[in-house]
């Protein structure tokens, strides 16, 4: 399985990624071992998160939600409970 996710950081920002091991990468982000932006935000909490049978499925996605508003993205987070 692949996961798209949304954290939110400790400075109240979001951060949108894709996994195939959700669980191991929020625990990376939090140990300061993932993606550069979010090591200088620490710590981070999953707001959001969508399955995908395919990494190419799951990437696309990423790059959908990326280009969202904040404001979309809290209605995305919102509409789904984690």
């Amino acid at each position: 399985m692949n996961y798209v996710y949304i954290l939110e950081c400790a400075d109240k920002t979001y951060y949108t990624g894709w996994t195939n091991d959700l669980n191991r990468r929020i625990e990376a982000h939090n140990k300061g071992l993932g993606a550069k932006y979010t090591k200088a935000r620490l710590t981070v909490q999953l707001k959001y998160f969508e399955e995908y049978q395919t990494k190419e499925e799951a990437m696309k996605r990423e790059y959908e939600i990326k280009k969202l508003t904040r404001k979309q993205k809290e209605i995305l987070i919102n509409s789904k409970n984690v």
